[in-house]
């Protein structure tokens, strides 16, 4: 052993006793300092919800991030080297005397009112860590300990926009533990309680944002952002969907009738399986949908004629070269800004305790504020809550009202079950009051679709909604989150309230869906609209709607100003594909009948069908008919046409389609990247992105 290695082992032997009264000091000192430079005192809570570090679930995740982070890596990495030294070092030295340290404790007779105060420190100091207890015993008794548990900050999911600052004074509103969501509005100025300066909550309010256990006549302490909900255990998605639309001869049912679907959830839930590494269930698939994702550039209508304008293309199917691929296009028409109605806007907010998920309420907030901006003075907003209860958190305000709207936005916070039933019922109850001339009306409901109060049928929820209709008042429907996204819920409430379904998984979807296509999300030009295709026996052999299969109507319902249909939005475009087949080709899927005689095959062959188009004014109750000829012959596509024809591809592998035959995704991807076009907010790039990586997946 060398001069330095005796000379430390010296030191360390002379190294006096540790005094347990210093150490203890040290102690108190160092967990009081810990938590004031971290900000994580211990204080009064505004919810009844458990602190991000409670429970094995949360425990477990802060686990992992924190033992994944650079500077724990660095830090055992040191921690081993040091070990293996002392290893060589000190196997011979004697190992100086451990003194017991008595435990935090804190008398029984302490002064709770401290922690009201958010003066969690003093309590602290006020207790005596080596004191006995009056009895002269050490404090034992578990309610009496405060448990030092050294906690290391979990990484903070950081926002995509800069958090809202509500004006000082005003209460956060949360949710209490019964599953009340507490969203009462601020108290007008003056009409408040006050008590020294400090802002007070009434206790009499159902809506108070006071947690149980608050004292009353205290504020509650801010809440730290959640930490994200890590999903361990199996998912209990559900979609709405169906088995994809057969071929069907045309001599025997030669009639196609659907409703429009303007709906692009579809897409965004594809988008963000793929994002996550994982190929989307097919049932999460809905063709129509991300066809429909993308703006075209179709022929606006002419201003006195009809609000929307159809257009119909011709091609060469690209994965089949026996058939044809006829593209119908609706495009709406666009007003001008000054000719469009006022607003009246009803947010419905879920804060159930499964909204608690940053990419969830955290989310809703910043797409609603995105949105604000972008209102005009004339029109209004109001804002509904509800978890296991609803209540309303603003009433009816001018959306030049930015700091009232932000403000109670801000204070929102999730917790308890979903009561979506009532909270629906509360939202048409506040647009029913806003209800003005020349103004449109509509909820919109933002939810991960997961109802567990009340009714969670969607068949009930339909019906609930379908009895609102009349009332004229839409409703839109966004859809946040994965792990228990009910979009079938989603689906069902938005088509029986005339409005339109959206998924938002990110920022950038929360402007296009609230920004850029704002006027077409919130101005209706025309409803219930219906397509119906008469097939031409002598021009089309076979054919099939490619998408569109929850919403397929019945002949008959095409006529029946009664069914309810899509709607269309002010500059929405809306697509529809069929797959046609001529007869004689080799594509041929349906042999001859043996016993039932074909007729003989009359009409143009110059027409492959005629097309019809039943649309209402908004508010109308009669339809109106517009039609034209699909006349024959394969053209060069444009852009539009074949990107269309690509996103149907793309939807076809993800749903496992059997009409693919040997087209493989280099040609979708060629295709798809060969009529990108003029791609200004870059949606189709993106696209061309998400299927190679879809490629990728499902080649493992």
């Amino acid at each position: 052993m060398t001069d330095e290695f005796d000379r430390l082992s010296a030191a360390l032997r002379a190294s006096p006793a540790p005094d347990p009264v210093a150490k203890a000091e040290a102690l108190r000192l160092a967990i009081e300092n810990f938590d004031r430079l971290q900000e994580s005192e211990a204080g009064v809570r505004p919810t009844a919800r458990g602190s991000r570090w409670s429970g094995f679930r949360a425990g477990v995740t802060a686990m992992f991030n924190n033992l994944t982070s650079r500077p724990v890596l660095a830090a055992t990495t040191s921690v081993a080297a040091i070990c293996l030294g002392l290893v060589a070092v000190l196997p011979g030295l004697q190992t100086p005397p451990v003194v017991p340290v008595a435990p935090l404790s804190l008398p029984s007779d302490a002064p709770l009112e401290k922690q009201a105060q958010g003066d969690v420190g003093a309590v602290e100091q006020e207790a005596d860590l080596s004191a006995p207890s009056p009895s002269g015993e050490p404090l034992t008794d578990d309610k009496d300990q405060i448990v030092a548990t050294p906690i290391d900050n979990a990484p903070a999911v950081r926002p995509l926009m800069p958090p809202y600052t509500a004006p000082s004074g005003l209460p956060r509103l949360s949710v209490d533990e019964g599953g009340g969501a507490a969203v009462r509005r601020a108290e007008k100025a003056g009409e408040s309680a006050m008590s020294g300066g400090t802002p007070r909550v009434s206790g009499g309010d159902p809506w108070s944002s006071i947690a149980a256990g608050v004292p009353s006549g205290q504020m509650a302490a801010p809440v730290e952002p959640a930490v994200p909900d890590i999903r361990i255990g199996p998912s209990t998605e559900t979609f709405a969907n169906t088995d994809a639309n057969p071929l069907k001869v045309t001599a025997e049912q030669p009639v196609s009738t659907f409703s429009i679907d303007v709906d692009t959830a579809s897409y965004s839930i594809v988008r963000s399986s793929l994002m996550a590494g994982m190929m989307p269930t097919p049932e999460a698939v809905r063709i129509e949908e991300m066809v429909n994702y993308f703006p075209y550039d179709y022929p606006a209508p002419e201003a006195g004629d009809a609000p929307f304008r159809p257009d119909v293309q011709v091609m060469q199917t690209p994965w089949n070269p026996g058939t044809q691929l006829v593209r119908i296009g609706v495009q709406g028409a666009l007003p001008p800004i000054a000719d469009r109605p006022p607003l009246n806007l009803v947010f419905l907010i879920d804060t159930s305790g499964s909204m608690q998920d940053a990419n969830k309420l955290p989310l809703l907030k910043q797409g609603f504020r995105l949105m604000l901006g972008h209102l005009r003075p004339e029109d209004k907003v109001a804002i509904v809550a509800y978890a296991g209860s609803a209540g309303e958190v603003l009433a009816p305000t001018s959306a030049s009202d930015r700091e009232a709207i932000l403000g109670a936005l801000d204070r929102l916070e999730a917790g308890g079950s979903t009561g979506g039933e009532e909270g629906l019922q509360l939202a048409y109850s506040v647009a029913d009051k806003m209800a003005q001339d020349g103004a449109v009306g509509r909820v919109i409901l933002a939810t991960d679709g997961d109802f567990n109060v009340g009714l969670s049928d969607p068949d009930a929820l339909e019906r609930s909604i379908a009895d609102k209709r009349a009332s004229g008042t839409y409703l839109s429907v966004l859809g946040f989150g994965r792990g228990n996204l009910d979009d079938a819920t989603i689906q069902a409430l938005a088509q029986a309230g005339n409005g339109t379904a959206a998924y938002i998984d990110t920022a950038q979807e929360a402007r296009k869906v609230l920004v850029d296509q704002l006027t077409g999300t919130l101005f209706p030009i025309a409803d219930d609209v219906k397509i119906q295709v008469e097939w031409n026996p002598a021009a089309v052999a076979e054919w099939r709607l490619i998408g569109y299969e929850t919403r397929a109507l019945n002949r008959e319902d095409f006529s029946n100003d009664k069914v309810d249909a899509g709607e269309i939005g002010a500059g929405t475009a809306v697509t529809a594909l069929y797959e046609v087949t001529p007869p004689g080709s080799p594509a041929l899927r349906n042999d001859p009948l043996r016993y039932a005689k074909a007729a003989p095959a009359t009409g143009d062959a110059d027409e492959l069908g005629f097309l019809r188009l039943r649309w209402k004014a908004p508010g109308a109750a009669s339809s109106e008919l517009i039609q034209t000829p699909i006349l024959n012959g394969a053209a060069d596509a444009d852009d539009d046409t074949r990107f269309a024809a690509a996103i149907a591809g793309f939807g076809q592998f993800l749903t496992g389609s059997i009409y693919l035959g040997d087209w493989g995704w280099d040609q979708a991807i060629a295709l798809a990247e060969g009529a990108r076009g003029r791609d200004e907010f870059g949606y189709r790039a993106e696209a061309v992105t998400l299927m190679r990586l879809a490629q990728s997946l499902a080649a493992k």
